[in-house]
C-alpha cells in the first residue's frame, strides 16, 4: 500500500472529539494481529520477553508512523512498535480505531533501558516533539485517536511523568501556551488494561515509505528535566 494512498485515507477518517465508553465501542476480536519477526530499524522483538533490567512505557504523539521513527532513534530504546492504546476495543483495525469507536489512540510501545536514557530524558523528548496542548488532535490530524497520552508500566514512571508534566505545564505557560491535555495512567489501569499491536505495514512505516505522511506538530517549547 503506497504512503500517499494511506495518507489520503488517512486524513479521511471520521472524527471523534470525546474517547467512547465501553458500552458503546466495537467488539473487536481475539485474534491477535500477527508481528513480524524483529524491528526493522532496530533488530530486536517488538513482543516480550524483553531484556532483564530494560522498562516498557506506551507514548500516544499523534500519528505513530511519525512518532515511532523519533523514539527508535533514541540512545538506549531497544525497541519500539507501532499500537492501540488507551481504548476497549479488543485487537481494534487500523480502520476502526480511526472511526473513534474502539477508544485506542495510536501509539508507540517503547522498550528501552533507564541506564542508559532515563525516564526523564525520554519523556522531555515526547512532551518536545508534539505539541500535548491541542486535545483531541495534533495538527490537521483529528479525533481521539490522535489524543496525547502517556501509558506507564510502573508506579516510579507513573510518578516521574506527573512531576515532569506539572513542571513542563509551567514552561508552557510562561510562553503563552493552554493547559496540558496528555491523557496519564498506569496502563493496566486505562480501560481495557491493554495496548494491540498494530497491522504489519504500520510497523516501522517511514523506514518502509521514506518520505511518508509524517505529522510533526510541535510547541517548541523545551521541557525542563
Amino acid at each position: 500500500m503506497g504512503w500517499l494512498q494511506d495518507a489520503i485515507r488517512h486524513s479521511a477518517m471520521r472524527t471523534a472529539t470525546e474517547v467512547i465508553d465501553a458500552g458503546s465501542a466495537l467488539p473487536g476480536r481475539t485474534e491477535r494481529v500477527p508481528v513480524a519477526p524483529a524491528n526493522l530499524a532496530t533488530g530486536h522483538p517488538m513482543v516480550p520477553p524483553f531484556p532483564e533490567g530494560h522498562e516498557v512505557i506506551v507514548l500516544g504523539m499523534g500519528c505513530f508512523w511519525g512518532a515511532e521513527k523519533i523514539l527508535w532513534q533514541l540512545d538506549g530504546v531497544w525497541t519500539t512498535a507501532a499500537v492501540y492504546a488507551g481504548g476497549w476495543t479488543p485487537n481494534p483495525t487500523y480502520e476502526e480505531t480511526c472511526t473513534g469507536r474502539t477508544g485506542h489512540t495510536e501509539a508507540v510501545l517503547v522498550v528501552f533501558d533507564p541506564a542508559v536514557l532515563p525516564v526523564e530524558k525520554l519523556l522531555a523528548t515526547f512532551f518536545e516533539w508534539h505539541d500535548p496542548t491541542q486535545g483531541m488532535r495534533q495538527g490537521n490530524d483529528l479525533g481521539t485517536q490522535y489524543r496525547s497520552a502517556v501509558f506507564t508500566t510502573t508506579r516510579e514512571q507513573e510518578a516521574t511523568t506527573r512531576r515532569l508534566a506539572a513542571a513542563y505545564q509551567k514552561e508552557l505557560d510562561a510562553a503563552g501556551f493552554g493547559a496540558l491535555t496528555t491523557e496519564f495512567g498506569m496502563l493496566e489501569e486505562v480501560r481495557s488494561g491493554e495496548y494491540s499491536y498494530a497491522e504489519d505495514y504500520h510497523q516501522q512505516y517511514l523506514l518502509k515509505n521514506p518520505g511518508g505522511y509524517d505529522c510533526h506538530v510541535r510547541s517548541g517549547v523545551a521541557c525542563p528535566i
